[in-house]
């Protein structure tokens, strides 16, 4: 008995939702818009976060950066602000001895030339001097061959590892072990590819850029006895802030810095970057949030005057059906009945377009797939709540609807 009065209710929701199909079209966008809002903020939000724990994981475990000059964070990107000439190998070695907490220093130093493998010519390529434990610092190895060695760096062989975008433009569908290319004319036989890496956490594409020994880098290419970057690996997590303030100190002591002046270098905090990052996706967040609220209440409004509406269109159904028999709970049931159709109806297609436009956006973006349940269940309650919350009031004046006062009504 129960299913049959729930299926009259939908049926008689249907009928009369089709007597008004603009007012109802408007209704169902509001809240369309709202949990389309919901969806998309949210699977997007727990995409970026999973993509911050790749980029952090890919960067290194417990990874500390020491870059010459000064360098600021600004939302989502790290940028040089000025440059120094005072960071040297000197000061890596210095740091792998000054203090407990490090486990390990990996210096580098990095700028762009233009790359030639026989006809084929790539303009712009990083090329890294780095030593033999940079793959273990930085937990970035390579895919084929070998990375540069002890010895390599000891004699300033001119090898090279290709990264794996640099690697598949100058050799495609070629086997580049042991093939000759040549970088500012010099020619370096190539040792080995990296494995594929993507972006790290500043927006510097890891694949596109070549590893060759950092003195052969130093004193073949540039001709320069100071570097731009030292990674260093810390025992353990929660050591970072301590080695980070020794490091710190120490630098100053090493280049003279006075009480009061300014450092020529930064020493960044993986953490506090993604800390930014973090915080950057949280405004992000609250304003999707913000959006998707407006538009539930937009879509609860229009919900509720095509109610109204609906109330005083159907006066006479409704006195004829408590005049017959009908509870007051019937008459209620029935208006929450279509207003919650209504919102329900825009939920799903919200739901169902939200993870159609999201999983798009990964693809175009190749953001890792992530669906938020969270985010799927609270805009199905959302609607659910808008449905049930516009559909009191109608429902209150609906049962205000006396029998006699619609005869009455309807004799004159």
């Amino acid at each position: 008995m129960n299913f049959r009065r729930i299926g009259l209710n939908f049926k008689i929701a249907r009928r009369s939702l089709a007597n008004f199909k603009l007012r109802t079209a408007l209704a169902v966008l509001g809240v369309f818009l709202g949990t389309f809002s919901l969806v998309t903020v949210s699977s997007l939000s727990q995409s970026m976060s999973v993509k911050t724990r790749l980029e952090m994981a890919a960067m290194g475990e417990n990874l500390l950066i020491v870059q010459s000059g000064t360098v600021r964070t600004f939302g989502m990107r790290t940028r040089l602000i000025s440059q120094a000439t005072t960071l040297t190998t000197e000061d890596a070695l210095a740091i792998a001895n000054s203090t407990s907490w490090v486990e390990d220093v990996s210096p580098s130093s990095g700028t762009a030339f233009v790359v030639r493998a026989e006809a084929i010519v790539l303009k712009d390529v990083m090329v890294t001097g780095v030593t033999s434990n940079y793959p273990t610092v930085r937990n970035f190895h390579p895919r084929l061959g070998r990375f540069v060695s002890d010895e390599d760096e000891k004699i300033s062989a001119k090898v090279v590892v290709l990264g794996h975008k640099v690697a598949a433009k100058l050799f495609a569908g070629q086997n580049p072990l042991g093939r000759t290319i040549l970088i500012r004319r010099v020619p370096c036989q190539v040792i080995g590819v990296m494995e594929e890496k993507g972006a790290d956490l500043s927006g510097f594409d890891q694949d596109n850029q070549i590893f060759m020994p950092l003195k052969t880098f130093l004193h073949r290419f540039v001709n320069k006895t100071y570097i731009q970057t030292i990674y260093v690996r810390v025992s353990r997590e929660e050591g970072l802030s301590a080695a980070k303030k020794e490091i710190e100190e120490l630098l100053r002591f090493r280049h003279r810095i006075g009480p009061g002046k300014r450092d020529d270098f930064t020493v960044m905090d993986m953490r506090d970057v993604m800390q930014l990052k973090s915080e950057a996706m949280t405004m992000i967040t609250i304003l999707g949030r913000i959006a998707a609220v407006v538009s539930f209440a937009i879509g609860g409004m229009g919900i509720l005057s095509i109610m109204i509406l609906i109330v005083n269109e159907r006066r006479l159904e409704i006195g004829l059906r408590r005049a017959v028999g009908a509870r007051r709970r019937d008459i209620a049931v029935q208006f929450l009945t279509e207003s919650s159709a209504i919102a329900l109806l825009g939920g799903f297609f919200g739901i169902l377009f939200g993870v159609t436009f999201s999983g798009v956006v990964f693809t175009w973006l190749r953001y890792p797939v992530a669906t938020s349940y969270a985010g799927l269940v609270g805009s199905f309650a959302a609607s659910l709540v808008v449905g049930i919350g516009a559909g009191i009031y109608p429902s209150r004046k609906a049962l205000a609807i006396q029998p006699v006062d619609v005869m009455r009504a309807e004799a004159r």
